[in-house]
């Protein structure tokens, strides 16, 4: 007989997860395993947008897409207990304006909650719902912490990968988004910049092996990753034998806390001034000493995908 752990007691964490879900599936991943973890109370999922013309996608409606997708796995997952949304299909267009959309009315209803859980908005993607919400309602900004997959390097602690785009993927996003979260707004910041999330390398070999063995929602996360790989060798590029998780860290810094005195023990982080960024998503050379920010450093990829592995195996065990 096998025993599945499940934890006593109520979630202890809440949770919004947004994400590009219609984009690089290692979102789907994060999706997944949010969704599998018994101490989150997931909150609700928003399906945020793509840059337009970006290569992951042609649709005019990437939002819409990616809340779509998110259902997908949520039905694979037993969760249609949670409720799915969709952004903006767009960027923001200014610092003033917010775009209103059912997902910022979802951000803002559970920060405003009375809920003494401590509320994680979790961010894969572009920061649009987000800047939308502390711009519509800016009293949720001492109520939640946003964690975020994002942003270029900080020069004084690393260097970009050979190659890199100047600016971030997700910064790109919406970079007028990311100057209100980051410069104009007190909400708490836990970044996970390219060279962090670059860490989360899993090997393909193993992913396949064991997602294979998970039942539909494992076929259905492992024929998504393949289909990338298959399109970007298509486009004559070489992606070896490796694939980056790269939004997984969600999970790791929000699900993966000690259990006393519950924080991230496991990975590594520093505090440092908020850069300001610039109009294109760049970091300028100023920064906000006030305004301080959790930069993670080194992630515990090990806790992570051994726990995400043996939650796809316990669910598909059911």
């Amino acid at each position: 007989m096998t025993r599945r752990f499940k934890v006593p007691g109520t979630p202890r964490v809440r949770v919004i997860s947004d994400n590009d879900y219609s984009g690089d599936p290692d979102g789907l991943v994060q999706l997944a395993h949010h969704a599998l973890s018994t101490s989150v109370d997931l909150r609700a999922v928003i399906g945020s947008h793509l840059r337009v013309g970006d290569p992951w996608a042609s649709s005019d409606h990437t939002a819409d897409d990616a809340a779509e997708k998110a259902r997908k796995v949520l039905e694979l997952c037993g969760r249609s207990d949670v409720k799915v949304v969709a952004g903006s299909n767009v960027a923001l267009e200014n610092r003033t304006t917010p775009i209103p959309s059912a997902a910022t009315e979802a951000i803002i209803e559970e920060a405003m909650r009375d809920d003494p859980r401590p509320l994680y908005v979790c961010l894969g993607a572009g920061l649009t719902e987000l800047a939308s919400a502390l711009l519509i309602e800016p009293r949720i900004a001492d109520r939640l912490t946003a964690v975020w997959i994002g942003g270029a390097e900080y020069r004084s602690i690393a260097v970009a990968p050979p190659g890199a785009i100047p600016v971030e993927y997700n910064t790109a996003i919406d970079p007028t988004a990311a100057q209100v979260v980051f410069n104009d707004t007190t909400v708490p910041i836990w970044q996970i910049p390219r060279d962090a999330y670059r860490q989360c390398v899993a090997s393909m070999t193993e992913v396949v092996t064991r997602f294979d063995h998970a039942g539909e929602l494992g076929v259905h996360l492992a024929d998504s990753l393949l289909e990338v790989l298959d399109t970007v060798t298509r486009f004559g590029l070489n992606p070896g034998e490796t694939y980056v998780m790269g939004d997984s860290p969600l999970v790791l810094l929000t699900v993966l806390q000690t259990e006393f005195e519950p924080d991230v023990a496991s990975s590594d982080w520093r505090w440092l001034p908020a850069p300001v960024i610039a109009d294109d998503g760049s970091y300028t050379h100023a920064e906000l000493p006030r305004r301080p920010i959790r930069v993670f450093t080194r992630l515990d990829t090990d806790l992570m995908m051994r726990d995400l592995y043996a939650k796809l195996e316990a669910h598909a065990s059911q």
